[in-house]
């Protein structure tokens, strides 16, 4: 589905940020009158939505477009809210020259970071047994930057990934944090990652990661950690004892998918009910929860705004998908002249990568690790084919 204009937005952070989400979201569908011939998931009002990581600080939206072109299944439709506009139709923008400098945490500051975690993991006699960690990177172009241009190489490169963009936070993730058809909902759990090197074939790497005491350790706590929050909404949920591997073309990855049946009752939960309790999984903030996601913040010292965060859309009937807001980067622009010269204006975006540590984790393959999650917006920003 593609969106243009706006006929509603919610802005909304905080621990309320769902409930808000949800109770705008059904007082506004309330108001609408629809007419749907389609009958699909997506048709009739659909909102865009992209959530922060965190309870504190971090800005959540939801946007109404005026305009959605969708297809699903061989059937297209458009939905249109009023009296809406026709686009205006603009060639797609190169970038120009792309350069990178440090974020708010650099690779250094990460690494040390992690060697911080896996010591405060051995001394913690149980207590925490994964943290997940990450940091930022800041990529500036030298023309405007056109968010079609770097969603359309996203798109065509990780083809198998949910690619999006909602208010400049664009990216392809391979995790589904949660979608919904009716009472069927699914996920995709990753955690344990392995990536290519000189002279290895995918088969070696795929068997080495599927044979790693370590990522299966790491790819247990979030699948438990997904079951376990999701079981309480579902009559039937269905959990492979083993997980597979996912194939991207930088990294490879444990995957497991998540089916079940949510429970038919009068007042069902609603999708951003359901999204809530299972954000955040330890695919993304750690085990134990409570004393992972502290710790989070501690010490990465940075906002991490909606890395990490559910993001996707959501139809009146409650049906969408939220993918966690992985291998992304958030839109922002930027001068590169000086005030008043009248010179051109350039782009500038944040991207972020990180993962999953527990005690044995060597911080330099952790290092090593997020440099290959960055390659997919780094390549699509450098037009990579």
């Amino acid at each position: 589905m593609v969106g243009w204009g706006c006929a509603a937005r919610l802005d909304t952070s905080g621990t309320a940020r769902f409930t808000d989400a949800d109770s705008w979201w059904r007082q506004l569908c309330g108001h609408i009158d629809v007419e749907d011939e389609v009958g699909l998931p997506g048709c009739g009002p659909v909102a865009f939505t992209s959530l922060a990581f965190a309870d504190q600080p971090g800005d959540s939206v939801l946007v109404l477009p005026e305009v959605v072109v969708g297809e699903r299944d061989g059937v297209r439709w458009i939905t249109t809210i009023g009296d809406a506009p026709e686009p205006v139709v603009e060639p797609v923008r190169q970038p120009g020259t792309v350069s990178y400098s440090d974020g708010r945490l650099s690779s250094t500051g990460y690494r040390q970071a992690v060697t911080a975690a896996v010591d405060r993991m051995r001394d913690s006699g149980g207590d925490l047994l994964k943290v997940v960690l990450a940091h930022d990177l800041v990529a500036n172009t030298s023309e405007p930057l056109d968010e079609r241009f770097l969603l359309h190489n996203l798109a065509s490169r990780y083809s198998n990934c949910w690619t999006f963009a909602v208010d400049g936070l664009v990216g392809a993730t391979p995790e589904l944090l949660l979608e919904r058809r009716g009472y069927e909902v699914r996920s995709r759990v990753l955690a344990g990652t392995a990536w290519p090197h000189p002279g290895r074939t995918d088969d070696e790497i795929a068997a080495e990661l599927l044979a790693s005491a370590k990522n299966r350790s790491e790819h247990q706590y979030a699948s438990e950690s997904l079951a376990e929050r999701l079981r309480p909404f579902c009559s039937e949920l269905s959990v492979p004892a083993s997980p597979s591997v996912l194939r991207l073309r930088n990294v490879l990855h444990l995957a497991t998918d998540v089916e079940g049946k949510l429970a038919d009752t009068p007042e069902g939960p609603g999708l951003l009910s359901v999204v809530e309790a299972v954000h955040p999984t330890a695919a993304v903030g750690g085990t134990p929860t409570a004393n992972a996601v502290p710790l989070i913040a501690e010490l990465e010292g940075m906002d991490r705004g909606r890395y990490a965060g559910p993001v996707g859309w959501i139809d009146g009937s409650g049906n969408g998908e939220f993918g966690i807001a992985l291998r992304c980067g958030q839109v922002e622009q930027q001068s590169t002249a000086g005030a008043g010269s009248g010179g051109a204006r350039g782009g500038r975006v944040r991207l972020f990568a990180g993962g999953g540590i527990v005690p044995d984790s060597d911080p330099d393959q952790e290092v090593a690790e997020a440099e290959a999650k960055l390659l997919p917006v780094r390549e699509a920003l450098e037009g990579v084919r």
